[in-house]
């Protein structure tokens, strides 16, 4: 099917729109910036009506102990942690530098990540959408350290352009998760530090593993990169630990929940699940810990195993 053809004006006005929200953002004290994201939670909470569902459904399935007002309570803590990411990733080329760095976040098994990058062998850096999942990047880069990302392209290309200057500002580069294969291998064959996400769908065709209560669709590649480049993998989350006015931004953990080296699973035939799991599950422990801080709106859990699929028909 032939995709329908995009608005020129309206990608163009929609980008001023969100350039002249980032810039007056960052002109504004911090406590009007955190005061609009409080208004922006609360509103998104009650009129979002369809991703509220969306997120109280997954939090049910991974949380089965909880009342139902607790769940409840879980997701609006769920849109506040949301907006205050957008308002912190907006403030970070304004507050953090290389020598304060130390005021924003803390390395948490950090000799792991250390190592990870200081190694000739590739690495895969895994992470979820949790925490502030822009905050690692951003700040290798600020420490000099030469990462990748693999990214979607956004179908605005004016917005695409601006967030991928964004990211790139400090010398993280933006590999496209589509059509760039070959500059991937090549980076990979080179020793390159790669981060990507491993929480997203990927259909029917994925390899399904248990994520947070039930099964859940994870791409193969990220397990495969691994065994066919020998990379490898740490697993990364970034969660808010507190919350300072005066910064300007809140405290971060930058914590390595997981080492995987492929090359205790290169015998096994099924190295591949067993990988994925394996990271999966190390997602879940970080999330577990801070549920308020994952992005619960998105239908990570949207495709199923076929015979789990018909059992429910029947």
């Amino acid at each position: 099917m032939a995709l329908k053809p995009r608005n020129a004006s309206l990608d163009w006005l929609v980008a001023v729109v969100v350039r002249l929200t980032v810039c007056v953002l960052q002109a504004l004290p911090v406590s009007m910036a955190n005061g609009f994201a409080e208004l922006l939670a609360k509103l998104a909470y009650r009129f979002d009506k369809r991703h509220r569902r969306v997120a109280a459904e997954n939090l049910g399935f991974a949380f089965p102990e909880k009342s139902p007002a607790e769940i409840d309570a879980l997701v609006l803590r769920c849109y506040r942690h949301c907006a205050l990411l957008l308002i912190e990733i907006v403030l970070l080329p304004r507050k953090l530098q290389v020598g304060n760095w130390r005021s924003y976040a803390s390395l948490i098994r950090g000799d792991l990540i250390l190592d990870g990058l200081l190694t000739d062998r590739p690495l895969l850096i895994v992470t979820a959408h949790f925490g502030n999942w822009e905050f690692a990047g951003f700040a290798l880069g600020r420490l000099g350290f030469k990462t990748y990302a693999i990214a979607r392209v956004l179908d605005n290309p004016h917005l695409e352009a601006f967030l991928k200057r964004f990211r790139q500002a400090t010398g993280q580069t933006i590999i496209a998760k589509k059509d760039d294969f070959d500059r991937l291998s090549a980076i990979m064959q080179s020793g390159g530090k790669v981060a990507t996400l491993g929480d997203q769908d990927a259909g029917p065709r994925g390899v399904f593993v248990e994520f947070l209560g039930r099964p859940a669709s994870a791409h193969k590649a990220v397990a495969l990169m691994a065994l066919q480049f020998d990379a490898k993998m740490i697993v990364i989350g970034v969660p808010r630990i507190s919350e300072n006015a005066e910064r300007g931004m809140g405290r971060y953990e930058i914590t390595c929940e997981e080492s995987i080296d492929p090359r205790d699973y290169a015998a096994r035939p099924d190295a591949v699940k067993a990988i994925t799991q394996r990271y999966h599950d190390a997602l879940a422990r970080l999330i577990r810990a801070h549920p308020e801080q994952y992005f619960w709106l998105h239908r990570r859990w949207k495709s199923q195993p076929v015979m789990r699929v018909k059992a429910q028909n029947n």
